[in-house]
């Protein structure tokens, strides 16, 4: 299958948006395309054989849900049903955004976009390629991340090809994404809201509008443990990962940097091609590495943006082992550290 990667201009976007894109959506075909979060693939979320060749293109098991993309809060009802009020207070302060809401879903949406789940995820895309991409096409679109499962999530059109070439007719070139992490997702099926897996919208964020919200236990676990299963998308497997073995180190910042310096030495000496993960605030105290800044301590939505796009970089290198340092845990940075310790398997030093 040849991919096209068509570039549309954000200035004159009607002009510019490939009308076939919409049209392979209403055929049951895969698009993929941005978001403000990471680039999406796309498909009709009513159409089991939609699903289904998602799942084939990234190689993901088929019992992990697909969020559905939505252009306005009319549709909620026609794909969820007993909808708790908070769930439209949550809409009304955060969609279009970065929020993906858990809900029971109704009949019409097929087991093969739920991951066999009674629920369905929704959320409301506010980058205007998404939300046109769905008015255009007349569909809801099913969308997980534009990767391949458990690759770092493409925050850039050349990810996607990097990753999709001739598995899917076509890419939306939209630039790269302002966010760069995936959208935080809140459960709203049981007694007290639960975030099922840490975004950009932040749990003190969300507790201005549900006070009770609180995390699942899968999200803030700091160890593997495969008695506790994530039932959010993309928090089940292996995930996030670069081809080298990540490692990260916590601790006071001083000690972090002397210690990945050590080790990174201690492979590179055995002959092995080694990597760090450092920060605007760290990266010149490291000497004789390869060291990328994933961004400024202080701003953790920095972290964000550049985050999956430099673990992407270094499996261009073609390191081997990765040394990293952790952020602080407050805000953005929970997502951040989230992903980063599924992207490292929970290899976590504390110095």
């Amino acid at each position: 299958m040849e991919t096209r990667l068509v570039t549309v201009d954000r200035e004159h976007l009607r002009e510019t948006m490939p009308a076939e894109a919409a049209e392979l959506l209403r055929e049951g075909e895969l698009v993929a395309f941005p978001t403000e979060t990471v680039y999406g693939l796309g498909g009709d979320a009513l159409r089991p054989d939609a699903a289904r060749r998602i799942y084939a293109a990234k190689g993901r098991p088929s019992d992990n849900p697909l969020i559905v993309h939505i252009a306005d809060t009319d549709a909620l009802p026609v794909l969820a049903r007993d909808i708790p009020e908070g769930a439209w207070e949550l809409a009304e302060r955060f969609w279009p955004g970065p929020l993906t809401m858990i809900l029971h879903k109704q009949p019409s949406v097929p087991d093969a976009t739920t991951g066999g789940l009674p629920t369905v995820a929704i959320r409301m895309p506010s980058d205007p390629v998404a939300a046109m991409l769905i008015r255009e096409s007349g569909v809801y679109i099913a969308a997980p991340s534009a990767n391949a499962s458990g690759r770092p999530s493409p925050t850039c059109a050349e990810h996607v090809y990097e990753d999709l070439q001739g598995r899917i007719p076509m890419i939306i070139d939209g630039g790269s994404v302002p966010i760069g992490l995936e959208s935080t997702i809140v459960d709203l099926t049981g007694e007290i809201p639960l975030i099922l897996r840490p975004g950009f919208i932040t749990i003190e964020e969300i507790r201005s509008v549900l006070p009770t919200t609180e995390y699942d236990p899968a999200v803030i676990r700091r160890v593997k443990d495969d008695t506790i299963v994530a039932r959010a998308p993309g928090m089940r497997y292996r995930h996030y990962a670069p081809k080298g073995e990540l490692t990260i180190f916590e601790g006071d910042l001083a000690k972090v940097v002397a210690r990945v310096q050590a080790e990174a030495e201690a492979k590179a000496a055995q002959g092995y091609r080694v990597a760090v993960l450092a920060s605007e605030e760290t990266k010149d105290r490291y000497h004789g590495l390869t060291v990328r800044s994933v961004g400024d301590r202080e701003e953790e939505a920095t972290v964000a943006t550049h985050l999956f796009a430099t673990l992407r970089e270094f499996d261009r290198m073609g390191a081997e082992y990765i040394f990293g340092e952790s952020f602080p845990e407050a805000g953005v940075g929970q997502a951040v550290m989230n992903r980063l310790m599924k992207a490292a398997g929970y290899r976590i030093v504390e110095v």
